[in-house]
C-alpha cells in the first residue's frame, strides 16, 4: 500500500494513549494495517504501533523471520493485535538493549518482564492469546507501551546505558 512518515521522539502524539478500535474488519483498518507493515519493512523494523505512523488507534504489528537490526535473535511470528491486553507470568525481569523507529541511532538498556501473556484480535477479529518469553516478550512490551504513549528512553534506569549506536 504505503510507506508512510514514522513519528520521531518529541512528537506530542507519540505521547497519548491510543483509542480502542471497535471494528475490525474495515477497509480503513486493513489499509492501515498494510501501510503499517510497509513502512516497518522498509525501515526493517521488529515491530510498529499505529500511533508511530501518526494513526492514534490501539493497533500494533510485529515479527519477521530475520531481521538485520537484531541478527541474533529468534524469529518471532508475524502478528497484527487490535486491542491489545497483557498480563506478567513472571515478575523476574531481564534487561536488553532496544532501539525504536521513532528514537532513530539510538540505543538504551531497558528492564522488561522475562514471561507474559498476551492477547487481542487480528484483523479479521480472531482472537490471539500467546504465551512469550525472551525477545518476544520484549518486543510485545515495547509495542504495547507505545499504545499507552510509553517510549522506551522513559524505562532506561541507568543514563550512562542510552546513546547513539554507534558510540555504543
Amino acid at each position: 500500500m504505503a510507506i508512510r512518515p514514522i513519528l520521531r521522539l518529541g512528537n506530542p502524539l507519540l505521547r497519548q494513549r491510543s483509542m480502542e478500535v471497535y471494528a475490525v474488519d474495515t477497509p480503513d483498518i486493513r489499509d492501515l494495517i498494510a501501510d503499517m507493515f510497509d513502512t516497518m519493512e522498509a525501515a526493517d523494523g521488529a515491530g510498529l504501533a499505529a500511533i508511530q505512523i501518526g494513526v492514534p488507534s490501539r493497533v500494533m504489528i510485529f515479527g519477521f523471520e530475520a531481521n538485520e537490526r537484531y541478527p541474533e535473535v529468534e524469529p518471532i511470528p508475524i502478528t497484527v493485535l487490535v486491542n491489545p491486553k497483557s498480563n506478567v507470568l513472571d515478575d523476574t525481569k531481564n534487561g536488553g538493549w532496544e532501539g525504536c523507529l521513532s528514537v532513530p541511532g539510538m540505543r538504551g538498556y531497558v528492564e522488561r518482564f522475562s514471561r507474559i501473556r498476551y492477547s487481542g484480535i487480528d484483523q479479521y477479529g480472531n482472537l490471539v492469546d500467546r504465551e512469550v518469553d525472551g525477545f518476544h516478550a520484549r518486543v510485545f512490551q515495547h509495542e504495547f507501551d507505545h499504545l499507552e504513549g510509553v517510549l522506551y528512553p522513559d524505562l532506561i534506569e541507568d543514563p550512562l546505558k542510552f546513546g547513539l549506536e554507534e558510540e555504543l
